[in-house]
């Protein structure tokens, strides 16, 4: 994504020994963040009430938001799966 002129972030609220851990066993090329207090999460609507098995609880939405050269948000994915999701980013790339 570099090539293309972006920068990839991933955020989640594990901390930085997780990520650390995660980044290397799945090899990824871009930087983690560690947000354990959520509040990245929750200033982009992305900490959010879930439900498995009829149990409540807080949590991260798997989310993308592609933002552009200005700092606004141009484009939201929501429910991201991960099979293939990085080359459609990087086809929206192009239209930013």
């Amino acid at each position: 994504m570099r090539a293309a002129g972006a920068v990839v972030l991933g955020v989640s609220p594990d901390n930085f020994s997780s990520h650390a851990k995660f980044k290397k066993k799945y090899d990824l090329p871009f930087t983690l963040v560690a947000d354990e207090d959520h509040r990245i999460a929750e200033a982009y609507g992305a900490w959010v009430e879930k439900s498995m098995y009829g149990r409540k609880y807080w949590g991260v939405a798997r989310v993308t938001f592609l933002i552009d050269e200005e700092g606004r948000i141009a484009r939201v994915w929501e429910k991201v799966s991960p099979e293939g999701h990085g080359e459609e980013v990087l086809a929206a790339l192009s239209g930013v």
